[in-house]
């Protein structure tokens, strides 16, 4: 016997609906337990990751959390399948005076490293930490465009593993977070810091970000999907094409 049209039709959106589901479920998983795309919205770690940004941060690097879960529900505490992150990781972490907010720097200090900046120069364990410079860079995206210095720092390896090269922008070094006194970081916690070194509210600033307990780390920025500069506004669809910036599509996060 067949089936009425008005079964077949009832019996297709049934269908439809299971297919939204399923692939609501998964997209859940992906996102819990792989990868979570980020947004980049300022620019404390120019020349990494510019404004405009679009990365996919691996949730899997340093275990899981309550915070790898939307919406952080209180589940469990500590972390699952826990990992500590490496020096020189760029990793999303909840700002620990504020969970709801994602703040995204470069982890400079691990359990019981000692941090201090002189001078605008950084000491990790009491040993200056290279750097050497590369030129100027002009900054933009944040603001009216602004040219620093640009240098390569050498971050000492974590255990076995190689020194990380990367690069910061300085503009001076007698800012405000450039003589600090010595911090000491606390077990179960790191220490992180903007590559943009004097335009980033970091862990140098104690009563803001400070210590970010390991349990409050998201995960690891990976690669970058997307970037646009923003230049002009977001309804002039005719500059979109120029305002991609094709040479950052699908790079790794160094």
């Amino acid at each position: 016997m067949q089936r009425s049209a008005a079964s077949r039709r009832e019996g297709g959106l049934l269908e439809n609906v299971k297919t939204i589901i399923y692939a609501g479920l998964i997209a859940l998983a992906v996102r819990s337990f792989l990868f979570e795309p980020f947004n980049i919205p300022s620019g404390s770690m120019i020349p990494t990751l510019q404004v405009g940004d679009f990365l996919f941060v691996s949730k899997f690097s340093y275990g899981y959390s309550r915070f790898s879960l939307p919406f952080s529900p209180p589940l469990f505490s500590g972390r699952i399948f826990a990992s500590l992150p490496h020096r020189g990781d760029v990793a999303v972490f909840k700002l620990p005076i504020d969970t709801s907010t994602d703040y995204i720097k470069r982890i400079i200090g691990l359990p019981g490293d000692h941090i201090q900046m002189r001078a605008g120069h950084l000491f990790l364990n009491n040993v200056e930490v290279p750097r050497d410079p590369v030129g100027t860079y002009t900054a933009t995206g944040d603001g009216p465009p602004v040219e620093s210095l640009r240098y390569t720092e050498t971050l000492p390896p974590s255990g076995h593993g190689k020194p990380v090269v990367h690069a910061i922008l300085k503009y001076s070094d007698d800012g405000p977070l450039d003589n600090t006194q010595e911090y000491v970081v606390p077990a179960d916690c790191v220490f992180a810091m903007g590559d943009n070194r004097d335009n980033s509210l970091d862990s140098r600033v104690l009563d803001h970000v400070g210590y970010i307990p390991v349990e409050n780390l998201v995960g690891r920025a990976e690669f970058i999907f997307f970037s646009f500069d923003g230049r002009n506004p977001w309804w002039a669809f005719w500059y979109w094409p120029v305002e991609v910036r094709w040479n950052r599509l699908f790079t790794g996060v160094h």
